[in-house]
């Protein structure tokens, strides 16, 4: 097994596609942004990933930040050794940090701190998209121009219902997850003569802290376990496990999908 590079990888999907691939032999890199009060938690979560003996390295910082990323990527290049035949075999975009906010401001809406609402801004909107879609395009990049990845490459993208339905205040992020759909195909069809596979995975409602942070994510959590045929909320472990899985030498012909793992959520609701 190779490495891992996992964008996100201290909470959510990240993590535990970080746990479950170090289950399945893979090294992990891991880029988060956490404040201080994370800290325990990161480094709790590297001692359980050395302790399955894989080799370990976790970035704390911003992954659209350009200088940033050529940093990590530069030092992944250390770690891995493409000059002897080291590779990075999946990338996983798991990036949840956009602004949730309405595009035109509600005249009902309460003030907040004596300030009426406002809509998004361009800063705001331009970020989401940056953050939420771009960087993916970014990371790639990175990978492909430094020799990181090659044939049997894995890159997938972590996308929601969300890109194709209308919610209150998640209009930025919507945009944002419907332009990263976009840039998976794409990437998929520049990437398929290097046999890079690229796919978006689309996850059912899961109860991570990016869903705590949206108005309203008690309706959408029972909106969701009545929909679910299943009866209950997709967890991360259940993408996690679907990643591994998907990321076995017999996918090689799956490529530029959206692929749902939400046990029938999505077409049932």
């Amino acid at each position: 097994m190779g490495w891992a590079l996992i964008l996100g990888a201290s909470s959510g999907f990240g993590e535990a596609a970080a746990r479950a691939f170090a289950r399945a032999g893979y090294d992990i890199v891991g880029v988060h942004l956490d404040r201080r009060a994370a800290a325990e938690h990161v480094a709790a979560l590297v001692a359980d990933l050395e302790a399955q003996g894989r080799r370990v390295a976790f970035f704390n910082g911003n992954a659209a930040d350009d200088e940033q990323r050529e940093a990590v990527l530069d030092r992944v290049a250390t770690l891995v050794d493409p000059s002897a035949g080291g590779r990075v075999d999946l990338l996983l975009h798991s990036l949840a940090f956009g602004t949730l906010t309405r595009f035109v401001p509600d005249p009902d809406e309460a003030p907040v701190g004596g300030r009426a609402a406002a809509g998004v801004s361009r800063k705001q909107l331009e970020m989401t998209l940056d953050v939420m879609a771009n960087s993916l395009v970014y990371w790639t990049q990175g990978l492909v121009r430094r020799g990181l990845m090659g044939p049997g490459g894995r890159i997938w993208a972590m996308t929601s219902a969300g890109s194709h339905r209308v919610m209150p205040h998640y209009g930025p992020v919507s945009a944002a997850k419907a332009a990263l759909e976009s840039h998976c195909r794409q990437l998929a069809v520049e990437l398929a003569p290097r046999s890079i596979t690229v796919n978006a995975v689309m996850a059912g409602v899961t109860d991570t802290p990016a869903l705590r942070k949206i108005p309203g994510h008690d309706r959408l959590i029972a909106k969701a376990v009545e929909a679910n045929p299943h009866g209950r909320l997709t967890t991360p472990e259940d993408v996690a496990a679907c990643l591994v899985e998907l990321a076995r030498p017999g996918t090689a012909w799956l490529t530029g999908n959206v692929l749902r793992v939400d046990g029938g959520e999505d077409v049932a609701g």
